[in-house]
């Protein structure tokens, strides 16, 4: 028999905060995180506005070895599992080590540090390079210092599927708790690849909002004026537990996990199926493994980039599956303060479905402000909405055509 999985601890660093109560307070606020770049001099770029992380300090959650050795991606991701693991005040020692495990998602791993390294390479010889280099960077690294850090002996396994990595992630966690293979997962995914090659080879491929006088009003998904996405950069990170194990310790409870579903759209390197059809067949596979039909869904938290393509896309998929459902739905786009963090979305956008079920609140989608003809549904404009949501859905779809979908059910809602 199947077990049941919850969601027990919640940890986010965010462009909008670090911790997640200021990022859930300034997502329902409509408070922005994407300003004009720092963190480079980025004069030259067509896009010159990001999602920056801007209150965080390592100090506050790793010691000043591991500062230096590892990327800061890893840093993000390291700083939020603390946090979910004290949220949930999970213990793991001796007796329950190899039954929790750690799945993350990263999209492009150290990048910021390949830069750097790559630099002193050229100007100072190979002799400079850092022998933590290659572990400072590595995707896996993030699930691996966890473990190392916390303890988790148990399955430890990093995802690189662009933008649906951590999505993919948490999924794949909730089905290890589930089929009995782990009884407790650290789970999510962080990215921080706000350097010179990772934005010039967006604004290469002309996938972002060149709307640099306006940085706040810039990402605006579902939008009729909406120009590209926005980079961003954070972490989210989870803890799920199998059910009786969670009741038995006196955990907290934030939601129930209930779906879970992966596709291809087999279609482009980068461009969504126009029709949406991996997106439809991936809702559909959520659906269907939490046993529910689409009516059931209050709200979803869409993948909804800010770019043309991908947001057509999304809501035609979104119309195949609800149908006249699709109506009613209430549907938001937190990357319109957050911007787009890439490999690390999933997660932080798993943690606000979460929150949305927990406290009975919809972050809106801001900069709403000329619709769409083509995109025609409720996206929760601009305020914040209270609603009594019994189960939702977060979507991440990635590069490759690559998607996964999520479905989290209300705590006691049965």
């Amino acid at each position: 028999m199947a077990r049941r999985v919850v969601v027990t601890g919640l940890g986010m660093v965010t462009p909008l905060g670090t911790g997640v109560e200021k990022s859930w307070e300034a997502a329902c606020s409509g408070t922005s995180g994407i300003a004009p770049i720092t963190k480079f001099d980025a004069t030259g770029f067509a896009s010159q506005i990001a999602g920056e992380v801007k209150d965080f300090r390592s100090q506050d959650f790793m010691d000043k070895q591991e500062i230096r050795r590892f990327d800061i991606f890893i840093h993000y991701a390291i700083a939020s599992a603390r946090m979910a693991i004290e949220d949930a005040r999970l213990k793991i020692d001796a007796s329950n080590c190899y039954r929790v495990g750690s799945v993350t998602g990263t999209g492009l791993g150290g990048l910021a540090t390949l830069e750097h390294y790559h630099s002193v390479l050229l100007e100072k010889g190979p002799k400079r390079i850092s022998p933590f280099f290659i572990p400072g960077i590595i995707a896996n690294m993030v699930p691996g210092q966890i473990a190392i850090e916390f303890g988790a002996k148990g399955p430890n396994i990093s995802i690189e599927t662009a933008c649906a990595a951590s999505a993919h992630a948490v999924g794949e966690s909730f089905r290890m708790i589930r089929d009995g293979i782990s009884d407790a997962m650290i789970t999510g995914g962080a990215e921080a690849v706000i350097t010179p090659l990772a934005l010039g080879g967006f604004c290469s491929m002309r996938a972002l909002s060149t709307r640099n006088d306006a940085p706040e009003k810039a990402s605006r998904p579902f939008d009729l004026d909406r120009d590209g996405f926005i980079m961003g950069e954070g972490s989210g990170i989870l803890i799920l537990e199998e059910l009786e194990g969670a009741l038995n310790r006196g955990a907290k409870i934030y939601a129930e996990v209930v779906g879970y579903g992966l596709t291809a759209d087999a279609y482009h390197v980068s461009a969504p199926d126009p029709e949406g059809e991996g997106a439809i067949q991936c809702m559909r596979m959520a659906l269907d493994f939490a046993g529910l039909r689409p009516e059931a869904i209050g709200y979803i938290n869409a993948h909804g980039t800010s770019t043309k393509l991908n947001d057509l896309s999304e809501n035609k998929a979104i119309k195949a599956v609800f149908r006249d459902h699709a109506y009613k739905l209430c549907i938001s786009s937190t990357k319109s303060v957050t911007g787009h963090l890439l490999g690390g979305a999933g997660g932080v956008e798993a943690i606000f479905t979460v929150l949305t079920l927990k406290n009975g609140i919809i972050p809106p989608t801001m900069n709403y402000e000329t619709p769409d003809p083509e995109c025609d549904l409720d996206y929760v404009p601009n305020v914040a909405r209270k609603a009594n949501v019994k189960l939702a859905m977060s979507n991440s779809f990635g590069f490759g055509g690559t998607n996964a979908s999520l479905i989290f059910k209300a705590y006691g809602n049965d």
